[in-house]
């Protein structure tokens, strides 16, 4: 599942991309998920306002006729990467089977994933950021992606309460906390990365660095829930 299509272009068929242009959708859900890859590193690079549809269409050897028909306009194509970028990190999270893992390691395995794929993501970190100053304006239309994020708090509670039910976590903490320092001590290293290495004159990509630091989150996360 990639999301819902918006469907908010107003396109007739005789108002839709010439017969030349046809033989590029002959698999519509790859060029689709074409766009929706490099329009996550244009969105990711200027933001909402300063993206260009135009380089976009470029990137992807298509035409801005053809992303409007499939998104509707610049803000549905916005709120499509949105999605998707939500889509895959919960995808990801369900790959990892944490319910076969004893808790200590499920804890550990998720804050490590959750670190790597922040690092591995910086225009997924800057458009949420983006997102952020527009004080979630267009995620808030998406019903979608408030659904998708039922299932990480899921995998938290079962992983927690097996870790309670063993004696390895401390009851009585709140779930939504646990996945807002996870997250926030994975995204700090991405969102801040360039200021805080200039200002402690820090190779923040530094391969020995990133992994000091993610061992560090790994045991603040596993410290404060063990019992």
């Amino acid at each position: 599942m990639n999301g819902p299509v918006h469907s908010f272009s107003t396109a007739t068929p005789t108002d839709r991309a010439p017969a030349r242009e046809t033989t590029r959708t002959n698999d519509p859900e790859r060029t689709r998920a074409n766009i929706l890859a490099v329009a996550e590193q244009e969105f990711g690079e200027k933001g909402l306002a300063g993206a260009r549809i135009d380089e976009i269409a470029a990137a992807t050897q298509t035409s801005k006729r053809m992303i409007y028909y499939y998104f509707g306009s610049k803000e549905g194509l916005y709120l499509a990467v949105l999605e998707e970028s939500y889509r895959k990190i919960r995808q990801e999270e369900t790959d990892l089977h944490l319910e076969s893992l004893a808790p200590e390691a499920a804890l550990k395995r998720l804050v490590g994933f959750t670190f790597d794929r922040h690092l591995r993501n910086e225009s997924y970190v800057r458009i949420v950021m983006s997102e952020n100053i527009h004080r979630g304006q267009f995620m808030r239309q998406s019903q979608y992606i408030q659904d998708l994020n039922t299932p990480a708090i899921d995998a938290i509670r079962e992983l927690y309460e097996r870790g309670v039910a063993a004696g390895v976590f401390r009851p009585g903490l709140d779930l939504l906390d646990i996945h807002a320092s996870i997250s926030a001590l994975s995204f700090f290293n991405v969102s801040n990365r360039h200021t805080f290495g200039l200002i402690f004159k820090q190779d923040t990509l530094e391969p020995g660095y990133l992994e000091r630091r993610r061992d560090s989150v790994i045991d603040m996360v596993w410290r404060h829930l063990r019992q």
